[in-house]
């Protein structure tokens, strides 16, 4: 395969300087802790300087929480992009932010990486597109490019027209849609596994994460399904660590998400997991 020497170099896990906010301890947890999340949120990005940026529509939005991926005004894949148009290089490898939310984890990954990597944040909601590609446009980046697109029915579609390697796909603490009767609406279906496994190449890896242990449990599960295909990091990468029931201890991407922000100023537990491509299926 083509790309199998620069995806190879390329999918090594992206390593970035430590978080510069270290959770705080569930004693130090509190009500009021949580009350200020948003200012915790606003240091640990504050290299991105995004308030100044979105004066005039407000840079507090009316977003819905909550999304029913299964409505029918989702059901249709959304197109693939030009991808010349979106990226400078697209032949660069790529990764890909399902449900990626406000968008300020990629930007920042964009903005700070040493390596050279295409970003694509996936959103189910429109408006915080809209603001996050507003974002990227006003700091000039053409390595990240933000779509409204459910990632259930439209992964496939898009990631399959890039012309350079996947090397990294994130799911990073999605809806849990809790109630029983609501799971089939939660992003990890069966098809969008099977399509993240196919069209990872050789080394790309998979992050998921969440702080509802259910949820990480039921993704874990759905890929460690794939054993003949993805095996976990800490088997292939000796300087990434879990514990003993196989949950990474430390986030490997060196930023966190607001997600994971505001569950650890609540005293809550963030769920990891890190799958490497190790064959095709086809071997």
């Amino acid at each position: 395969m083509a790309w199998t020497a620069t995806g190879t170099l390329c999918c090594r896990l992206i390593r970035f300087p430590s978080a510069r906010c270290s959770p705080p301890s569930r004693a130090r947890c509190s009500a009021t802790s949580a009350a200020h999340s948003p200012d915790a949120v606003d240091m640990e990005y504050a290299d991105l300087n995004l308030r100044p940026l979105y004066p005039i529509r407000g840079q507090h939005l009316r977003i819905r929480q909550h999304v029913n991926p299964l409505s029918s005004s989702f059901s249709e894949p959304t197109e693939p992009p030009e991808w010349k148009e979106v990226f400078e290089d697209p032949l660069l490898p790529l990764m890909v932010d399902i449900g990626c939310g406000s968008g300020r984890f990629l930007i920042w990954l964009a903005k700070n990486s040493d390596q050279r990597l295409n970003y694509l944040g996936l959103e189910i909601r429109q408006k915080l597109v809209e603001r996050t590609q507003f974002w990227v446009n006003e700091l000039g980046l053409r390595n990240v490019y933000f779509m409204f697109a459910n990632a259930t029915v439209s992964f496939e579609q898009i990631v399959s027209s890039y012309p350079g390697p996947l090397s990294l796909v994130s799911i990073l603490c999605p809806d849990p849609h809790f109630k029983k009767r609501h799971h089939k609406r939660r992003v990890l279906q069966p098809p969008l596994v099977d399509s993240i496994t196919k069209n990872l190449c050789l080394d790309g890896r998979v992050l998921i994460q969440s702080d509802v242990l259910e949820v990480a449990a039921d993704m874990r599960k759905r890929f460690d399904g794939y054993s003949d295909i993805l095996a976990h990091v800490d088997c292939v990468d000796k300087d990434l660590h879990c514990n003993n029931e196989g949950w990474l201890l430390d986030n490997p991407m060196g930023i966190r998400t607001e997600r994971e922000i505001h569950a650890e100023l609540e005293g809550a537990t963030i769920y990891r997991r890190m799958y490497q491509k190790i064959r095709d299926a086809s071997h």
